[in-house]
């Protein structure tokens, strides 16, 4: 059971925007036993998408279409459906109907000629009603082959793979059990884990595969398998994840699938009934956007400061200007000094703070570009750590943010 997504549009193809809905489509087919065999981009031309579309065709049982369903010329995918299909354009009622209503409830005025437009669609084609826009999904077989439009805009689309699509696949095709089990880790890089875990990585059975995710500061982990026996796949990847999470015992902090680290802070903290504050400099407030993401925040972060100037490390969060001086702003004293008096302003039990040089120039540093310091403080007192992260302002920032929450866990455990 194979997929392959096409996403039409030029504004992905120069960069103008990110394609997201390649990556959510891809999670919820693999979710449901799909696999995804290739992901296109094509250009807002007809002769580009009929190619994609044969090719595709060729491949997979599977081809979902997002993008090119707007009011405007230069939206052509229902009359490239047409072209490929050999059909043609007609007015689908229930989808007017729709549109009026959306017009009705959110417009307050009648649609105009041009969003009217929007309801005719292939007349060969199923019309997936979109309560969200007025661009309708569209369901439509050519030999063992399904093709579904969906609307390129990210909240439309999502709706409409989710109560439109997904049931349909599942309804129509026998499809395998995927699962997947992902662990995550902090503090050691690939080729040290590589090493770690050869013998039983060359053990693994064939029918389970190994994949390794680094990214800045963190390695996740991913077994995957598929089969027919949901329960017996399971217990394979499960028995197998277990002997790896033994071998890396000090660096897993647990599995992506039931929590970030953030989340796993956040139940550390809530179930402690401890709290926690942020001075962030050098990472210009990246630790606190990780951190606000989440729903239900306010049970343990009190807030955070940003005295990114040197100047205001004395004047938010009372830094002697002659510890800084002897010492130099990015130093452990004064990322000590942040951290106790972060905790202090906030009346936090935890605090982290960062000050260090991102580059592309030194700033007030007198350090090498990359060079951070972290300090946590808790009720034991204040801990710091200086690393060097490299040249890359956007990799030191995020490696900087990935160790201080890698020391945060380290310290709550602690109590």
């Amino acid at each position: 059971m194979l997929a392959e997504i096409i996403t039409i549009g030029d504004e992905i193809l120069i960069g103008q925007i990110v394609d997201t809905n390649s990556a959510y489509i891809s999670k919820e087919l693999d979710r449901v036993g799909v696999k995804v065999y290739q992901i296109t981009s094509v250009q807002d031309n007809r002769e580009h998408i009929l190619n994609a579309f044969k090719d595709a065709k060729q491949h997979a049982n599977l081809v979902i279409v997002t993008g090119g369903l707007g009011p405007t010329k230069d939206d052509i995918t229902k009359q490239t459906f047409c072209d490929f299909f050999e059909d043609k354009l007609v007015e689908n009622p229930d989808v007017v109907e729709n549109i009026k209503e959306l017009f009705r409830k959110y417009q307050l005025k009648l649609p105009l000629s041009a969003n009217l437009l929007q309801a005719q669609i292939p007349s060969k084609a199923t019309a997936l009603m979109n309560y969200h826009g007025t661009a309708p999904g569209m369901w439509i077989e050519k030999d063992e082959t399904v093709f579904v439009s969906l609307p390129g805009v990210p909240f439309e689309m999502k709706h409409l793979l989710m109560e439109e699509v997904l049931p349909r696949v599942v309804k129509k095709f026998n499809r395998p059990h995927i699962y997947h089990k992902t662990l995550l880790t902090y503090g050691l890089g690939e080729t040290g884990i590589v090493e770690r875990i050869e013998d039983w990585e060359d053990a693994l059975p064939e029918n389970i595969s190994l994949a390794y995710l680094p990214s800045l500061g963190k390695v996740r982990l991913r077994l995957s398998s598929t089969g027919t026996d949901k329960q017996a796949i399971t217990k394979a990847v499960d028995d197998q994840m277990d002997l790896l999470h033994n071998l890396l015992s000090d660096i897993a902090i647990g599995y992506e699938e039931e929590a970030s680290m953030v989340e796993q802070i956040m139940k550390l903290l809530v179930a402690q009934n401890r709290s926690l504050s942020v001075a962030e400099s050098c990472t210009g407030g990246r630790i606190t956007s990780e951190i606000t993401q989440y729903a239900g925040i306010s049970s343990f972060f009190k807030g955070g400061v940003l005295p990114y100037q040197t100047s205001y490390k004395t004047k938010i969060l009372g830094v002697p200007s002659e510890l800084i001086e002897k010492h130099n702003v990015v130093s452990l004293p004064v990322a000590e000094a942040m951290a106790a008096r972060c905790r202090l302003l906030f009346e936090s039990d935890y605090a982290i703070s960062t000050t260090g040089i991102a580059g592309p120039t030194k700033g007030d540093g007198d350090d090498e570009i990359g060079t951070v310091c972290i300090a946590i403080a808790s009720p034991l007192g204040v801990i710091s750590e200086k690393y060097q992260f490299g040249n890359d302002r956007f990799r030191v920032v995020e490696k900087a943010t990935n160790k201080a929450f890698e020391m945060l866990r380290k310290e709550i455990l602690k109590n």
